[in-house]
């Protein structure tokens, strides 16, 4: 038997979710993402018919494919218009974690549908270059027509990359870096078409089928990176490092046993199982994980929600093969063991640690004077103790 005349309360599997404030998600920010996609599309609009129909007069088939590639653009816009709102919709009763996703699924298909457009253009440049009798010589005209499309695109990565950054939306930065491949891959028509008015007649066609290569290889990049978000990829290892890092240096910590990342359009989740003091009060354990929650939130700037699951032990391998007494049953075993104490209890606590339980009597300061009670309830406690062997110990608090 074990007196102390001081006792506290500890917390055992509590779990409290967070999530950021959303202004950061407010209608302004869904503006700016539309009005950046807008913007690009009026240009891809206009690249693509200003590409095909000089690259059709200038006799450029190079100069075609970029068109083709431009209009994949537009394609691309549509699809991030449409993303966009539909995954700034609030969250509701059947998508309880927003509606995100939409964006991650709009990438998935704008990388489908830029691998279909990247194959499509290099087999039919190809096919040209088996019969190369019949290569078009392209122009003057056409070479100008692609130096105006490099400025034109590079202009357009950096101003949907700044919205990008502003609104967050990975969806915006990759379409922004599809918008520069467009500059890229009109450089490699520059100088394919350049090549061909020096006297290399393949240039052109060469040039074709490398920006056909680059269409599709950001394409095979969207698929991939918006299925590593669909299947709950965790964060880089050295955010996920870092996260912990932050963690463990929170007052009240004292170690994490489970830590679960992952991405929901351009916001992070976090799921964090911490360690405190078994002693301490369910309300102090509730603090330490708000501290927790709030820490994360505050310093990393894509973290939105959090979810801290707050332990006295690690116990993810523990009562796999034991199940632990529950509330009732310690209430039964005291009626059992303990009927001439009970008209005396006030409350009883039960701290599970280690497989087993501890159990905390609360009686009535008057009480630890009778000292003929307290060497009976010795040797029940040493009886209890041979009789149940999940229970550890049993501890005695007096209170005034």
């Amino acid at each position: 038997m074990s007196k102390n005349h001081s006792h506290g309360k500890h917390t055992h599997g509590h779990s409290h979710s967070h999530t950021k404030d959303t202004e950061v998600l407010t209608p302004d920010l869904s503006k700016l993402k539309r009005r950046a996609s807008y913007v690009g599309a009026f240009i891809n609009v206009l690249q693509t018919l200003i590409k095909i129909t000089f690259g059709i007069l200038g006799q450029s088939a190079a100069l075609v494919a970029d068109g083709i590639h431009s209009l994949s653009d537009l394609l691309s816009d549509a699809l991030v218009i449409t993303a966009v709102r539909l995954g700034s919709r609030d969250a509701d009763a059947e998508h309880p974690y927003g509606h995100r996703r939409f964006e991650t699924i709009a990438s998935v298909i704008l990388g489908s549908s830029l691998i279909v457009i990247g194959i499509g253009i290099g087999w039919a440049v190809f096919e040209r270059m088996t019969n190369p009798e019949n290569l078009p010589v392209p122009n003057e005209l056409s070479l100008a027509i692609t130096a105006v499309s490099i400025l034109l695109n590079e202009w357009l990565y950096h101003y949907t990359k700044r919205i990008a950054k502003i609104t967050r939306s990975k969806l915006l930065l990759a379409n922004a870096w599809h918008q520069r491949s467009d500059a890229f891959s009109s450089i490699v028509v520059l100088i394919g078409i350049g090549a061909v008015m020096l006297g290399y007649p393949l240039a052109d066609a060469v040039a074709a089928i490398i920006v056909a290569l680059l269409v599709t290889k950001i394409g095979l990049n969207l698929i991939i990176d918006g299925i590593k978000e669909l299947v709950d990829t965790a964060l880089p290892k050295n955010l996920v490092a870092e996260i912990r890092h932050t963690i463990l240096d929170i007052d009240g910590v004292e170690d994490i046993h489970l830590l679960r990342t992952r991405y929901m359009g351009e916001d992070a989740l976090i799921d964090a199982h911490i360690i405190v003091d078994s002693r301490i009060s369910v309300s102090e354990g509730h603090r330490i994980g708000d501290r927790v929650r709030d820490e994360l939130i505050e310093k990393f700037d894509d973290v939105m929600e959090v979810l801290v699951h707050v332990d006295p032990e690690n116990d993810e391998a523990l009562y796999e093969n034991v199940k632990p007494l529950a509330r009732a049953d310690v209430q039964h075993l005291l009626t059992q063991y303990f009927p001439y104490l009970l008209p005396y209890l006030n409350d009883f606590r039960i701290h599970y640690l280690n497989q087993q339980i501890e159990i905390e009597l609360i009686l009535p300061f008057n009480v630890s004077k009778q000292t003929d009670l307290l060497a009976s309830v010795n040797v029940t406690i040493e009886q209890l103790q041979r009789d149940v062997s999940q229970v550890k110990s049993v501890f005695l608090f007096f209170k005034m």
